[in-house]
Order: C-alpha cells, then structure tokens, then sequence
C-alpha cells in the first residue's frame, strides 16, 4: 500500500475490536505520512499543522471538517494562531482503524494542492 491508495480509499463503518490495527501494524502504515505519529498509547495519530495566520489555519480547518463530514470520520482539532493539531483515532473499534489512515492521507492531499 502506498500514500496514493490511501487517499483514493473511502472510509467504511467499523464496529468491534476486530476492526483495530495492532502497534505493528499502526507502525507499518503510518510510516506512509510524513510528521505523523503515534499517540502514547497507540491509540491515535496526531499531526501539528502550521500556517502563516489564523485565517489559513482556519480554511485548513473548513476544508478538513467537509473531508470528514464526507468520509463519516471526524477527527480531534485544536485550532490556534498558525496552527492545527489534528488527531484520528477510531472510537467504536477502541483505537485505530485504517480509517484513520485514510483520512490523514486524505489532510495530506489538503496541503499537497
């Protein structure tokens, strides 16, 4: 699997511990974003985004809530000045998911053009 695979991919509805990546397995597709990483308990990624202003960090925000809302996959933010924190982790598996993957690949795309 490559970045590209992960942007084209949808997000699918996951219920169940059957659905959560291992620490291994987390490790392996998160090497695929650059300035991802893993929260302490494995349980996240997490990326701090910096812009020029409020205003550009904010548009970076709209823009990423419509990707969520479309993918049904909403991540944790923390807006500032210049600045976003976002984070996925998927709640109804009790970690993470490829669908956490999928939508950081798809932030990516965000910055990438």
């Amino acid at each position: 699997m490559n970045i590209e695979q992960l942007r084209n991919t949808g997000c699918t509805p996951l219920k169940g511990k059957q659905h959560a990546l291992d620490v291994r397995q987390a490790r392996e597709v998160l090497s695929l974003l650059p300035g991802w990483e893993l929260g302490p308990k494995a349980d996240e990624i997490f990326k701090q985004f910096r812009f020029d202003d409020f205003v550009s960090a904010l548009t970076f925000v709209n823009a990423l809530g419509w990707i969520a809302e479309r993918e049904n996959h909403h991540p944790d933010l923390e807006l500032g000045w210049g600045r976003c924190r976002v984070r996925f982790s998927t709640h109804d598996v009790g970690g993470l998911s490829m669908n956490d993957f999928i939508c950081a690949a798809k932030t990516e795309a965000l910055l990438a053009g």
